[in-house]
């Protein structure tokens, strides 16, 4: 029986995949912030509390919005896996162990998705290229972050577990949302953001307490809407769109993006200084994403073989 063709990555599914790093190293910006006055969890709601309407009225707009009732329990699956739970890991872990800790942890994501991809998917396998890659760019992320990235590893085991967790969810969420693929990117973001909103509100009421926070800064508010317009709203279109046409494992190499395009927002809107370890772990995950893609080497290969028929 014929095997189906691997999944594989347009340029402009790269240059989508680009774009949706750079919105969500972007949050990180907007986060730190609006944490300032807001804890974390209550952070989470409220982005995708902002990116429902948006959605909802893009739906609309396009006629979708009856699609989306039919599909209530999907949205709540996908709004518990990508959302509710793996926010909550992620908010409870970053309270226990380091920041650059948490993105080598979290840039696991791709690697948990190639192992459970493989085992659940017909298009969307293992090869040697792609675990060369995916194993390059993690090193990549790690060199990037400096020599600290790995700073207290296994001094607080409940926080790593909890990122691990996070990462193993994010990767089981988009595995299973690719099984709704025909849907629009809106309906999927919406109604996602939507069951976000309905697993995330009772605890983030429970523990939290929102009413006792005061009236927040024009800054925070400015940076609360900015979160869900644009690093959740427009991202969840994105994150969407390269999922249906390139499958779980290719769009979560988001993962290893997410801390090159934070680190040159830090350059180009801070001012902050590119180390020399900075830009050889940004060379590696180049080297890695240039190893899955696989282009350059299918084109040495060919020029290989055409020189020595020649």
């Amino acid at each position: 029986m014929r095997q189906p063709a691997l999944l594989t990555m347009s340029p402009g599914d790269w240059a989508m995949l680009v774009a949706l790093s750079t919105l969500w190293g972007a949050s990180y910006y907007f986060a730190k912030v609006a944490v300032a006055e807001i804890p974390p969890m209550t952070i989470s709601l409220v982005r995708v509390v902002v990116a429902a309407p948006i959605m909802l009225a893009l739906c609309w707009r396009a006629g979708e919005l009856r699609q989306m009732p039919r599909y209530w329990v999907p949205f709540l699956v996908m709004g518990f896996l990508s959302n509710a739970a793996a926010f909550a890991l992620i908010s409870w872990s970053q309270i226990r162990i380091g920041s650059g800790l948490a993105a080598v942890l979290n840039a696991t994501t791709p690697l948990f998705a190639i192992v459970l991809a493989h085992l659940t998917t017909r298009d969307d396998r293992i090869t040697p290229a792609r675990s060369v890659g995916l194993l390059l760019g993690l090193i990549g992320v790690a060199v990037m972050i400096g020599p600290g990235a790995m700073a207290g590893f296994g001094g607080h085991i409940g926080g790593e577990l909890a990122c691990l967790l996070a990462a193993f969810l994010y990767a089981v969420g988009a595995i299973y949302a690719r099984r709704y693929k025909h849907l629009s990117p809106n309906v999927m973001g919406g109604g996602q953001a939507v069951a976000a909103i309905v697993l995330m509100l009772p605890p983030v009421l429970l523990l939290d307490q929102p009413w006792t926070f005061g009236v927040p800064s024009w800054a925070t508010i400015a940076a609360l809407l900015a979160l869900g317009a644009f690093s959740t709203a427009l991202a969840y279109v994105l994150y969407f769109r390269v999922l249906s046409r390139a499958g779980a494992t290719n769009t979560l190499l988001v993962t290893f993006l997410i801390p090159v395009s934070a680190m040159l927002l830090g350059t180009v809107l801070m001012d902050e200084r590119l180390e020399l370890h900075q830009i050889a772990g940004m060379l590696g995950i180049a080297a890695g994403l240039l190893a899955i893609d696989g282009r350059i080497w299918r084109a040495f290969v060919a020029w290989r073989g055409r020189r020595n028929n020649s």
